[in-house]
């Protein structure tokens, strides 16, 4: 039987832990304007940079000298400049915040989360005899596809995107099977125009 390793819990251990709380409070407050995934990552990467920050007051032996609002002011604001424990500021790299920054550009996420649906959605299932860049232009013309869709007609052709069979899809917005059929004719159609439209060789 292989039993998990131990590893020893340093003295200074519970003095991070009973701050932690008003860390992650702080911080969530500090980035409530993203997104939540994103803003899970941040309040992180502010937990990773005060650990990181109390630890060497420690080896200085000024842990008296750490608060949690001090700590959490001090990574909040390393992490919105951009630097993460364990990683350089890279301006090469575009999905570092700091080269987004610096270079004045955003990186926009290709899928995205339906609330409705309560799923994630790709539009494309990627096809080996496609290359990044065509799958790339694929989504982001699926992405202003979509939008050109009526509310209703838009749901259910994200719903027959996921591969959903018909019969579900039919129960799932109470319509009948042979209306989510002629459906799926009608959005392929669509899509095709579409394609022809912004791109004639297509």
């Amino acid at each position: 039987m292989i039993r998990p390793r131990r590893f020893p819990v340093l003295p200074w251990h519970r003095g991070f832990l009973l701050m932690l709380p008003s860390i992650r409070k702080h911080a969530a407050v500090a980035f409530r304007h993203l997104k939540p995934e994103a803003r899970e990552e941040a309040i992180q990467e502010v937990v990773c940079n005060a650990l990181r920050t109390y630890v060497r007051l420690v080896q200085l032996k000024k842990v008296d000298l750490a608060y949690p609002t001090v700590l959490a002011r001090y990574s909040v604001a390393q992490v919105k400049d951009g630097r993460k424990v364990g990683g350089k500021l890279n301006v090469h790299d575009v999905s570092s915040d700091y080269a987004q920054r610096e270079k004045r550009f955003n990186v926009q996420r290709l899928d995205q989360f339906d609330s409705k649906e309560e799923a994630w959605l790709e539009a494309f299932i990627e096809d080996k005899r496609s290359g990044p860049a065509e799958i790339a232009t694929s989504k982001i013309d699926f992405t202003a596809w979509l939008k050109s869709l009526r509310y209703r007609i838009r749901r259910i052709a994200k719903v027959l995107a996921t591969g959903e069979k018909t019969s579900i899809a039919a129960k799932k917005f109470h319509v009948s099977a042979g209306r989510i059929s002629q459906l799926r004719k009608e959005l392929a159609q669509s899509w095709n125009d579409f394609r022809r439209e912004t791109d004639p060789a297509a």
